[in-house]
């Protein structure tokens, strides 16, 4: 199993509270290294820059609190929640069974890794969150 599959597959920490969330996003070392990777998207090929991080994070807790309409977030998750290297995010408009029952895997629609990301295919990427994303890489 390589490094990354470890990582999706270990021990996450979901950040189940909105205030859980805030308080979680400044602990990201923006620096560090960190590969942006929209799932279905194509693979970062080097770590984004540190503003670049900065970036995403401001655009994705905004993105969340918008769509994910619900009192708690629990769709954000961390390897640790005070010293993150790894954060999974699901997409809020395509959480699958969230009891795990199904036989699909449910795909995060975002990750952000210190270790090079692998590729994962979802069914179904649709094109608001390719828009999303490119407007992102794009900086519009």
């Amino acid at each position: 199993m390589s490094a990354f599959q470890a990582k999706l597959d270990g021990m996450l920490y979901s950040l189940l509270s909105w205030d859980q969330l805030t308080a979680f996003w400044p602990r990201i070392d923006t620096g560090a290294g960190w590969y942006l990777y929209a799932v279905g998207q194509e693979l970062p090929t080097a770590a984004a820059s540190a503003e670049q991080v900065a970036e995403f994070t401001k655009r994705i807790d905004a993105l969340l609190h918008k769509e994910h309409e619900e009192r708690y977030c629990g769709i954000v998750y961390a390897d640790d929640t005070q010293a993150p290297t790894f954060v999974v995010i699901y997409d809020p408009n395509n959480l699958g069974v969230s009891c795990g029952s199904s036989k699909d895997r449910v795909l995060p629609g975002w990750v952000m890794s210190q270790i090079p990301p692998e590729a994962m295919e979802p069914k179904v990427v649709p094109n608001n969150r390719k828009h999303w994303w490119n407007s992102f890489l794009g900086g519009e």
